[in-house]
């Protein structure tokens, strides 16, 4: 089906990104277009670059070289183009990094309050359509200790959700559950997906990347090693890095 011409002008835009820490050169020359509504799967080994590739977009890692540009907003270091993008682009961490002493409802209602100006019941109500979207509605007047890791990690979801990005970043969002968390977590971003909300995620499900990424981008050493349909990705990745990263990840699965 060919796409629109208005479809083509990228989401998310990374051209020629380069980061340092110190001496450590963590991402080098990374270039990547994002449509709206694609779903993006960062892979790769440990200490590849990919969580900070997602932290960059965001603006939680500066980037020395190259620039990113998320709908049209080209991030610099200024607070007001930071903002601009935050308000566009949720994120979800590993650990789950909801505020311990309030409850599910007011750290789901915080933003919107803050930073979009919504009054608490338009928030609230906001906040009750996602966390219902997430299947813990019954959770929201709880504090994040209550609930188990699962939970807690639908609520990180929910909370994203209610600044409405246009955009959702995920850094390992499965890596710190039990395994039997770990589908609860990932069948809500599968609907997420379904939904058409453009999603760069990185994670090691490579189920999940099978199941919904449009792409599958392979890092190494701070480099794109290698993107492509996930069909093509797995069955005929054409470089060795590739296919040594996918035998060990396959052969654990």
């Amino acid at each position: 089906m060919p796409q629109s011409t208005a479809a083509e002008v990228p989401l998310i835009a990374l051209d020629g990104v380069g980061k340092w820490y110190g001496a450590y050169h963590a991402l080098k020359n990374i270039s990547l277009r994002v449509r709206k509504g694609e779903k993006i799967v960062l892979c790769g080994p440990s200490g590849s670059g990919k969580s900070t590739l997602i932290r960059c977009i965001n603006h939680l890692e500066d980037i020395q070289e190259g620039k990113i540009t998320v709908e049209g907003t080209t991030l610099t270091d200024s607070g007001h183009a930071i903002d601009a993008v935050r308000r566009e682009v949720g994120m979800v961490f590993q650990s789950f990094n909801l505020f311990p002493h309030k409850t599910i409802m007011e750290n789901c209602t915080l933003a919107p309050m803050r930073v979009k100006g919504l009054s608490k019941p338009e928030s609230e109500e906001i906040a009750r359509k996602y966390l219902a979207r997430v299947r813990i509605l019954d959770q929201a007047d709880k504090y994040p200790a209550q609930l188990s890791g699962g939970q807690q990690q639908r609520a990180a979801i929910a909370r994203a959700l209610c600044m409405e990005p246009k955009a959702m970043l995920f850094d390992e969002p499965t890596s710190a559950l039990d395994p039997e968390m770990v589908k609860e977590v990932l069948d809500t971003m599968i609907g997420l997906a379904r939904d058409g909300m453009t999603m760069i995620c990185v994670t090691h499900e490579m189920g999940f990347a099978r199941q919904v990424a449009d792409r599958v981008v392979f890092m190494a050493s701070g480099e794109v090693i290698e993107e492509g349909p996930p069909e093509t990705f797995f069955q005929a990745p054409r470089h060795e890095r590739t296919r040594a990263f996918l035998g060990e990840i396959l052969a654990h699965h």
